[in-house]
């Protein structure tokens, strides 16, 4: 091998020599060999060989890297990068083939997060090459999509965010919905279900069926939708959760659902009992049914929360005891509930802790005033115009 180098690195024409070059890597790929691989890398990069010529030869390696075995392809594109890591700056787009090809590898071996690190070594704000927007926004959400496939929020919103900067100014509609889908199922792994729900039902929404090269179709759309309905029964219980299930109901849509009927229950303020949860718990992935501090399960907080809300509307009082059998789960744990729920406006009443007794409030007494207030006013407004009428003023019409 060091004869062949001495051999080519003696011709002075260039063009000749890395003829030379490309014959003995084109050797040294077929007999897929690790060690005269790593030594073409370490000639290659030597002063023995021009920068220009350098460029040249790293990039036909780079691109011939997926005819190795994967074994031999991983340890020498890793050998490679280390090697080329303290001039990096000029062989930016060498270095940007071999990550693109091991991360390729990656991918096709499900080896989901080291695809994405391999992908997230790139630099995409290099001032030594021109880069678009488009190719930051791709890889940005490459990677992100990569590390969701791991269900790894915390680096999958690194990149989003990142994504977010340059996503408003796009025109590439394929990476637009792809952001958005992301963005989705990062707010769904973060347990954020009432956002994640209305991200989920806006692509649920799209109108278009081909989109750039993309076919959407009426499944994908149908399991946006679903998402966005287990999200939304998942979320904290309170006004804003009923407002959307209200939307969610109203849709035709959901009614063709499997799970329509928990849906139609959840909204009707339905006191949901143990085999209907079960039955719902089948359809949720594992995020959605992990263990929280307080030894419930998101699905448990998530049922707990909507019996006690439903319960609200049957009942104008209840005891600690009585609301913890009909929930299922210790009084206590049942007041620490209902107060924090209390506290944080998600349900009207209060809590008598000397006769451990929950007071609720009914929303129609509020609505009540509302009315006695309106009435009020348009008197008061009738009686201002009555007496513009007396007094001869010409009233607006």
């Amino acid at each position: 091998m060091e004869s062949a180098f001495a051999s080519a690195s003696a011709i002075t024409d260039q063009r000749q020599r890395i003829e030379q070059y490309r014959h003995i890597l084109a050797t040294v790929i077929s007999s897929n060999d690790v060690v005269q691989a790593k030594k073409f890398i370490d000639h290659v990069l030597s002063d023995d060989v021009p920068l220009v010529v350098s460029r040249q030869l790293l990039q036909s390696f780079a691109q011939e890297l997926g005819k190795l075995e994967p074994e031999a392809q991983k340890e020498i594109a890793h050998y490679a990068l280390a090697q080329i890591q303290p001039r990096v700056v000029s062989f930016e787009e060498q270095v940007l083939i071999i990550r693109e090809k091991l991360a390729e590898l990656y991918e096709s071996e499900q080896e989901w997060s080291k695809a994405a690190q391999m992908l997230s070594g790139i630099d995409l704000d290099s001032g030594m090459r021109v880069i678009d927007d488009t190719f930051r926004l791709s890889k940005c959400v490459q990677i992100a999509r990569l590390y969701l496939e791991d269900d790894d929020a915390v680096n999958a919103e690194a990149f989003i965010n990142k994504a977010s900067f340059l996503v408003s100014s796009s025109q590439h509609e394929v990476l637009n919905l792809q952001y958005k889908v992301c963005y989705a199922r990062i707010l769904d792994l973060k347990r954020k279900f009432l956002e994640a729900a209305l991200r989920y039902y806006d692509i649920s929404q799209i109108e278009k069926r081909q989109i750039g090269d993309q076919e959407i179709d009426e499944e994908a759309l149908e399991q946006a939708l679903s998402a966005a309905v287990t999200c939304t029964i998942l979320a904290a219980a309170g006004p804003q959760r009923s407002r959307v299930l209200a939307t969610l109901y109203k849709d035709e849509r959901c009614s063709k659902l499997k799970i329509y009927p928990i849906l139609q229950k959840v909204y009707l303020e339905r006191i949901l009992r143990k085999p209907e949860i079960d039955a719902f718990a089948e359809e949720l992935k594992a995020h959605q049914k992990a263990l929280l501090p307080d030894n419930f399960t998101v699905l448990d907080r998530a049922m707990i929360e909507h019996n006690l809300l439903s319960a609200s509307k049957l009942y104008t009082n209840i005891s600690f005891d009585e609301l913890g059998t009909l929930l299922g789960i210790d009084p206590q744990k049942a007041e620490k509930i209902a107060s924090r729920m209390i506290y944080e406006d998600r349900m009207r009443g209060s809590i008598d802790q000397v006769e451990a007794v929950i007071h609720f409030e009914d929303d129609t007494e509020e609505l009540q005033r509302w009315d006695h207030q309106i009435v009020g006013l348009c008197q008061a407004l009738n009686d201002v115009l009555d007496s513009m009428a007396k007094k001869g003023l010409s009233i607006p019409v």
